[in-house]
């Protein structure tokens, strides 16, 4: 990495803040793609170790929470073990919101169990400064995760939304979203402003990965060949997101918002995280 100057790392990471893939920060660029790759795993790392420290008592109090899915390698029924490989087939990536200053304090790579959940709502309350409301979906993993990592310190709700079953499965039909014909609020822990209970802006976050990452464009060959790249990916995007990307309805960045930064970041700052 010493051999690349800063303004040429700012270039690169921009592009692929940008929703470029690696081969076309190649062509854009000049660097090689070992290159970019390296910078991609270690500036994901440097940003994953700011943000875990940064992120601490947090005055965040009504956060929303859902998981994305994507695959590294071969989707799950397509996986073939492989010895240079280990970690293939399907990927979650947990994300929690705080639906007020738009900060994304929390995510975590992993499986859809359990395991993960807990994992996942372990490190979110170890960022927290306050009692806070939550929000997720009827995945059972949050029904029970969160009475076992916050006890009666939440006030939880859960919103389920239920869809039309679709008779038709091939054609267009196959790739639109199914169609919402309901939703319903519960109540879980603690006093909950059933107001509030809402996964809208987590999900909108979900849109916002999918756009600004080329590795979760569905129908492409566009995925994540290494689940290091694929985490390294997401760590950048966040960190971006949470600190050098103005918010277009809060008019300063998400980081800014939640007091835990004073200014933009510009990508020169980004990339000088890596030493």
């Amino acid at each position: 990495m010493n051999k690349l100057s800063t303004d040429k790392r700012a270039q690169i990471v921009a592009a692929l803040v940008e929703g470029c893939s690696i081969r076309s920060t190649v062509r854009m660029t000049g660097a090689s793609k070992n290159t970019i790759a390296k910078l991609l795993v270690e500036l994901g790392a440097a940003c994953s170790a700011y943000m875990d420290k940064a992120m601490r008592n947090l005055p965040c109090k009504n956060i929303q929470v859902d998981e994305i899915w994507c695959f590294v390698g071969a989707k799950q029924r397509n996986v073939k073990v492989r010895e240079d490989m280990p970690v293939m087939g399907d990927i979650w990536t947990w994300v929690a919101i705080d639906a007020d200053t738009k900060l994304v304090p929390m995510f975590m790579v992993g499986d859809r169990s359990r395991h993960t959940a807990t994992e996942f709502m372990l490190g979110l309350s170890g960022r927290l400064a306050n009692r806070i409301q939550l929000s997720s979906d009827g995945h059972f993993s949050y029904v029970n995760s969160v009475p076992e990592v916050f006890g009666q310190n939440v006030d939880y709700g859960v919103l389920i939304k239920s869809y039309a079953a679709s008779s038709e499965a091939t054609g267009q039909r196959r790739y639109s979203p199914p169609v919402c014909v309901g939703a319903e609020k519960f109540y879980r822990i603690g006093n909950p402003d059933m107001s509030k209970v809402s996964t809208s802006y987590v999900e909108r976050q979900n849109l916002t990965m999918r756009m600004g990452m080329r590795r979760f464009t569905r129908l492409t060959n566009a995925f994540s060949k290494k689940i290091e790249n694929h985490i390294a990916s997401i760590a950048i995007h966040y960190m971006h997101y949470n600190y050098c990307r103005i918010h277009q309805t809060l008019r300063v960045t998400p980081a800014m918002a939640a007091g835990i930064s004073d200014h933009v970041w510009a990508i020169p700052e980004l990339v000088g995280l890596v030493s």
